[in-house]
């Protein structure tokens, strides 16, 4: 097959922001990905953020000094006593999320929340009705449909160049370092409900909800103290035949590591990779190419992409959210109305393991 790059031609990926990017910002939660993912995207695109909130109080200072943020508040209840703060951004584990939500929503804060939305469905609805009540905005931090490869793609299968979606597949073989979040070795559910997540939610961003879910589990024997599954295969039946594949190992450390996705349909295909997960957190930019019949067989176009997963794709989650503040609508790729179907499927496949079945999404709530 031979490169042709065919111009122009032009692959959307990059994130888009409102007119009105200065809303003051408020973080509850200063830990790592807040460090080295929130702050550096939002810096990068200019967001103004005025105060934050951490449980371990030295924290928060520490990360306020070395971030340029004004205030570190040693209470939840100070920061959002905070005029100044507009939207809080939450960055604390799931079963935390929902007092802080309702906390939130009383203080008529708009909120960007973390992912998983709870830890449990019937939470995750709570959060959703708490904002509702309210009238405020609520958006998720699914931040990997603003992934460069993940968003390019779905461009381009909008645009018709793969024709109608066939098979879809997101593979992740790697050796991650847990390490890095210690406290996920004591949860029961780990892998589909903190890592899949994403790659399940891109696969709706692509191609929608899917009629069924069927899921595999297991443990490497060698994870030690880490409770939750780390190796997982989900597959995502569609009604007009679409299957889409998810499988990931976080134990692979003897082979070549490799994180693709391929989606492939009736004109053509694209494939490409995750570069955040090589070398993680490090990582690469994506890698995109795509063969099409509007290129003509033996056509190969391969676009540079030059943004990360990592940090770059958090600008799209708070951006989005700001688009919704600014024209009284709801979050266009990452509402937490939304989210409850990502949801539905994690626990789908979750309910498949333990039933050994294929369960409908629709069988969840």
């Amino acid at each position: 097959m031979t490169d042709y790059p065919i111009f122009p031609f032009v692959v959307d990926y990059k994130p888009q922001l409102g007119s009105k990017t200065d809303y003051g910002i408020g973080i509850i939660g200063t830990g790592g990905i807040v460090q080295y993912a929130h702050l550096p995207a939002y810096k990068k695109a200019g967001f103004r953020v005025v105060a934050c909130h951490d449980l371990n109080d030295e924290t928060a200072k520490k990360v306020a000094a070395d971030h340029g943020i004004g205030r570190a508040y040693e209470t939840l209840d100070d920061l959002l006593a905070d005029d100044a703060v507009e939207i809080v951004d939450i960055a604390v584990p799931p079963w935390a999320q929902r007092e802080i939500v309702e906390k939130a929503a009383a203080a008529k804060k708009h909120m960007l929340c973390q992912k998983p939305l709870a830890d449990t469905f019937e939470d995750a609805v709570r959060i959703v009705e708490a904002g509702r009540a309210a009238g405020v905005k609520q958006a998720v931090n699914q931040q990997m449909r603003w992934d460069a490869g993940i968003r390019a793609s779905r461009n381009l299968i909008a645009q018709g160049y793969i024709g109608q979606p066939t098979d879809a597949q997101i593979q992740v073989s790697v050796a991650t370092p847990w390490h890095m979040w210690p406290w996920l070795a004591a949860v029961p559910k780990l892998e589909v409900m903190f890592h899949s997540l994403h790659y399940i939610d891109a696969m709706r961003f692509l191609f929608g909800d899917p009629e069924w879910v069927t899921s595999r589990h297991a443990r490497y024997p060698k994870q030690g103290a880490v409770k939750g599954e780390t190796k997982t295969i989900t597959v995502l039946d569609y009604a007009d035949g679409l299957q889409a594949l998810v499988s990931v190992n976080h134990y692979n450390e003897w082979a070549e590591p490799f994180a693709t996705f391929r989606f492939i349909g009736t004109e053509g295909a694209i494939d490409g990779t995750i570069g955040l997960m090589y070398n993680y957190p490090t990582g690469r930019p994506d890698t995109l190419e795509i063969t099409s019949a509007k290129f003509g067989r033996g056509v190969k176009v391969t676009p540079t992409l030059d943004e990360m997963w990592i940090p770059d794709a958090f600008v799209g989650t708070m951006a989005s959210l700001m688009r919704a503040i600014e024209t009284d609508s709801e979050p266009e790729d990452n509402s937490t109305v939304d989210n409850l179907n990502s949801l539905r499927v994690v626990h789908a496949a979750y309910q498949s393991v333990v039933e050994n079945r294929s369960v409908r999404p629709a069988e969840v709530g």
